[in-house]
């Protein structure tokens, strides 16, 4: 696959081993993908370290996956209204959808798209309200 080439999370059946032999070079590899995701799955399946990724600035739907960048509302630009996500993630591994579900989630990792047009002040805002909350930011602990 080359650089930029993204693979649906749906599709991960390339990853699925063959004999048991397809991950072996990878042991040492850190899986970093989306919350509950198929990905995440597989990795752990096959033992390897993996993190569950959220995202600060994108809706959920009902199955706790991103609600497509076609939908006029699949992006938070709104700072508190991401910053309130975030702190459902880390305070309370809940996810609220877009229908109104609070639901359970994993959150290892926190991401801030860098394309959004607030990405900066947001990535600031956060890292500055957990902070002052006394949670600590700092690498994911990889578990398999």
């Amino acid at each position: 696959m080359s650089s930029g080439t993204r693979m649906p999370p749906s599709n991960v059946s390339t990853f699925e081993p063959r004999n048991g032999v397809l991950l072996d070079p990878f042991t040492a590899l850190r899986v970093v993908g989306l919350s509950g995701g198929q990905l995440i799955r597989v990795a752990r399946e096959q033992g390897l370290a993996v993190a569950e990724e959220v995202f600060a600035d994108r809706r959920y739907d009902a199955q706790k996956n991103l609600v497509s960048r076609k939908h006029p509302h699949a992006c938070i630009e709104d700072l508190d209204q991401a910053l309130h996500q975030v702190l459902l993630f880390v305070e309370q591994n809940k996810v609220q959808t877009m229908d109104g579900q609070m639901l359970g989630i994993s959150a290892d990792t926190i991401c801030v798209h860098g394309d959004g047009k607030h990405a900066l002040a947001l990535a600031q805002l956060i890292r500055e309200t957990l902070r002052q909350r006394q949670i600590a930011v700092r690498a994911p602990d990889f578990q398999p």
